[in-house]
């Protein structure tokens, strides 16, 4: 499945919104620094969707605040 996913770092709390329209707003506490806050998005959405983190990715979006995620929920 595919979500398109808009992130907010700097946030105080940690949280996932859905929005009507199907994509999340994700608030991590990391700065978008060498990628941490990319890894503390990808553990996010591992804990919400039960799955590995190695079964989410990244597809377009990398260095954005908006990104299109990849989740493999086929366990």
């Amino acid at each position: 499945m595919q979500k398109i996913v808009k992130v907010k770092p700097h946030s105080k709390q940690q949280r996932i919104e859905e929005q009507p329209d199907g994509s999340l707003t994700v608030y991590l506490k990391s700065p978008p620094v060498d990628g941490k806050a990319n890894e503390e998005l990808i553990k996010l959405l591992a804990d919400k969707f039960d799955v590995p983190k190695s079964h989410i990715r990244i597809k377009s979006g990398f260095s954005s605040r908006q990104k299109l995620m990849e989740i493999d929920t086929n366990t």
